[in-house]
C-alpha cells in the first residue's frame, strides 16, 4: 500500500487528479482517543503516514498530533508543518498523493514536501490587508486598505509580493506592477470566499498561461490565514505526475544518520534530523594540499 498522506481537515482534501491518486486521510480527529485509533489504523494499513498541517494551525491541534505520535511511540509518522496558505497546502498534499503510488520510499516522499513547496505559487485577492501578517505590507498599502472597494493581489509563496488592483479589482491601471508568475507549466486552483474569483480566472490565469483552471471550495482556515473573509484564494503548481516524479527523482538521495530512512535535501521528514556536514579532510591532507605550488611558466 502507498504511504498515507494526511491533512488536518477534510476541506484540504482536493479531488483526485485521476483514478490512481489515492485519497487523503484527516488527522487529528475530534479527540485524542479517536485520533489514536485512526492513526494506528493508517499505520497498520499503509506502513507510514505523512501528516501535513498549516503553520497557522491552532496549538491544540498540533499538540494532539504530537501526542498521537508520542503515545503510539511510532517512528513511522512524519509531522510536517508547512508555511503555505491553506489552498497551497491542499495542492501540496495532492501532489504527495500522486507521488505516493510511485516507487519513492517514505523518507524520500516526506522530505520532498519542502522541494515541491518551492514550485507552488500561492496567493489571494483580498479586500483588506489591515490584518495580513504573513506577507510584508507597507504602511501605504495599509492606508489604501481602508479605501472603499480597494482590492489587493497577494503572492505568499514562493516570493512574497503585494500589488493593488484597479478600481473594483477589474483589470490593471497603467504601469501597474504585476504578480510574478511561474516560468513553467502549471494548473491553477481558485477558491472564492466573500470575493469572486473573476480576476483570477479572467486576468491572472491568462497572464500566467496556466494549463487549466479548476474551482474548489475555500478552506475554512483561509480567512484566518489571510486575516479577512473578503478573499479569493489561488494556488498554481505542477500537475503532471511524470513531471513531479522527474523533479523529485533528479535530487541526490542520502541516508538519515539517525533513523536510517532515505531522504533528499538537508533534513529527514520523519525524525527531523539534519543531514550532517561532509567530513573534513584530515589535517595532514590539508597541509599537503596547501604546500603544493603552481609550476612556473614554461616548466614541464
Amino acid at each position: 500500500m502507498p504511504t498515507a498522506i494526511a491533512v488536518t481537515s477534510s476541506d484540504l482534501v482536493l479531488p483526485p487528479q485521476d483514478r490512481q491518486t489515492p485519497p487523503a486521510a484527516v488527522q487529528p480527529l475530534e479527540n485524542l482517543e479517536n485520533s489514536l485509533t485512526g492513526m494506528h489504523a493508517l499505520i497498520e494499513q499503509h506502513g507510514y503516514v505523512i501528516a501535513l498541517y498549516p503553520a497557522s494551525t491552532p496549538a491544540d491541534v498540533t499538540r494532539r498530533l504530537h501526542a498521537v505520535r508520542s503515545v503510539l511511540e511510532s517512528d513511522r509518522i512524519a509531522l510536517l508543518g508547512v508555511d503555505l496558505p491553506p489552498l497551497g497546502l491542499a495542492l501540496l498534499a495532492q501532489q504527495l498523493r500522486q507521488l505516493s503510488v510511485c516507487d519513492f520510499s517514505p523518507g524520500v516522499l516526506a522530505s520532498s514536501a519542502r522541494l515541491l513547496a518551492h514550485y507552488i505559487y500561492a496567493g489571494a485577492v483580498l479586500g483588506s490587508v489591515a490584518k495580513l501578517d504573513r506577507v510584508p505590507v507597507s504602511l501605504k498599502s495599509h492606508a489604501k486598505s481602508w479605501v472603499p472597494g480597494a482590492q489587493f493581489a497577494v503572492l505568499a509563496n514562493p516570493r512574497p509580493q503585494l500589488v493593488r488592483l484597479g478600481q473594483g479589482g477589474q483589470g490593471r491601471q497603467g504601469g501597474q506592477e504585476e504578480l510574478a508568475g511561474p516560468e513553467f507549466g502549471t494548473r491553477m486552483l481558485v477558491a472564492s470566499g466573500q470575493l469572486p474569483g473573476d480576476w483570477l480566472t479572467a486576468t491572472l490565469a491568462p497572464a500566467w498561461r496556466v494549463q487549466g483552471v479548476a474551482t474548489v471550495p475555500l478552506p475554512a482556515e483561509s480567512a484566518r490565514w489571510w486575516g479577512t473573509g473578503k478573499v479569493a484564494e489561488f494556488a498554481a503548481g505542477l500537475h503532471d505526475v511524470s513531471v513531479l516524479y522527474q523533479l523529485v527523482s533528479s535530487v541526490r538521495r542520502e541516508e538519515c544518520h539517525w533513523c536510517g530512512l532515505e531522504l533528499i535535501g538537508d533534513r529527514c521528514g520523519f525524525c527531523a534530523a539534519p543531514l550532517p556536514p561532509p567530513p573534513e579532510l584530515p589535517t595532514a591532507t590539508v597541509r599537503a594540499v596547501s604546500s603544493v605550488r603552481a609550476l612556473p611558466p614554461g616548466t614541464a
